[in-house]
């Protein structure tokens, strides 16, 4: 907001540019899944430093052009029902300082930006990308028809794991389709803890979220959720051929996933705010370790 225009400062809050942990998060699997591909592409001798930071840079762009357009289509659609939460009410579209016809027109903008950075990528990767369009345009009706939106959440947000390993070879593989397993329960996890900051308006609206589904006893579900995310990463890793110093850093990171689980106090909206924040450090950690493992494969 510092370097901002005033009459920016709407539009940068539809596009959640104060907010960064959630371009963050869907930059991630990205990431993941280029270090994983550049590591299998060096076993191959077929490593190019200059593609990876490349696409490093790209996914970066993409991510944060992407996002925005997300959250503001998904405050487009979710207008009415903004208005009634308190945590949501100040948004720009229900405070009125952005009409919808705005809205629209800076929601098209972004997704241009997103079409330019697209289009750098290999023909394969440009298909699935365009693919995943389908997922973002149904996930903000998810919670109105079912109690796991989170799934379809991320379903979208881990778009990435499959899009950084067919940007680096042109298909898909095991491994890729492995780690974007991965991110989705990871994903559906995360957001999890964060539905819960909404959880007595979503009840008095009739919006549905897994942290209704789950109720007072969210554990059961996040150690399965966040197992499963640990242990598809792990056969991503030995699908991939990830290095000896990938498998370290997957285990720190499930350290920190099962902090959150027992510390969490779904009572406590500034601390589910907090562990929901954790998770861009617990997926950097993932994504040093294979770069690690890939400079190490270098040397």
């Amino acid at each position: 907001y510092r370097v901002l225009p005033r009459a920016l400062w709407p539009y940068a809050q539809l596009a959640r540019w104060d907010r960064p942990i959630g371009w963050q998060l869907l930059l991630l699997p990205c990431l993941w899944s280029v270090a994983l591909a550049s590591g299998a592409a060096a076993s191959a001798g077929q490593f190019s430093f200059g593609r990876f930071l490349f696409h490093c840079f790209l996914f970066t762009v993409g991510a944060i052009a992407m996002r925005g357009a997300g959250c503001t289509y998904n405050d487009i659609v979710d207008h009415d029902i903004d208005m009634e939460v308190a945590r949501t009410r100040s948004r720009p579209l229900p405070s009125g300082r952005v009409s919808r016809l705005q809205a629209k027109v800076f929601m098209v903008l972004q997704a241009l930006v997103g079409l330019v950075v697209l289009l750098q990528f290999n023909t394969f990767s440009i298909v699935l990308g365009i693919l995943s369009l389908a997922i973002v345009a149904i996930y903000p009706f998810a919670k109105r028809f079912t109690d796991w939106p989170q799934f379809f959440l991320g379903l979208a947000f881990s778009w990435g794991a499959l899009m950084g390993w067919a940007a680096e070879f042109g298909t898909l593989s095991l491994a890729a389709v492995l780690l974007y397993g991965a991110a989705i329960a990871w994903t559906i996890g995360y957001d999890t803890i964060y539905a819960y900051q909404d959880k007595e308006d979503d009840e008095l609206i009739g919006v549905r979220s897994t942290a209704r589904r789950f109720g007072e006893n969210p554990r059961p579900w996040l150690i399965g959720l966040y197992g499963i995310a640990t242990l598809l990463v792990l056969l991503s890793f030995v699908a991939a051929g990830a290095g000896a110093v990938a498998y370290v850093g997957l285990l720190i990171a499930a350290a920190m996933l099962t902090y959150q689980i027992l510390v969490l106090n779904i009572h406590d909206p500034a601390q589910c705010l907090a562990l929901f924040k954790f998770n861009g450090i617990v997926g950097l950690i993932i994504f040093a370790g294979v770069v690690l493992a890939l400079l190490l494969r270098l040397i």
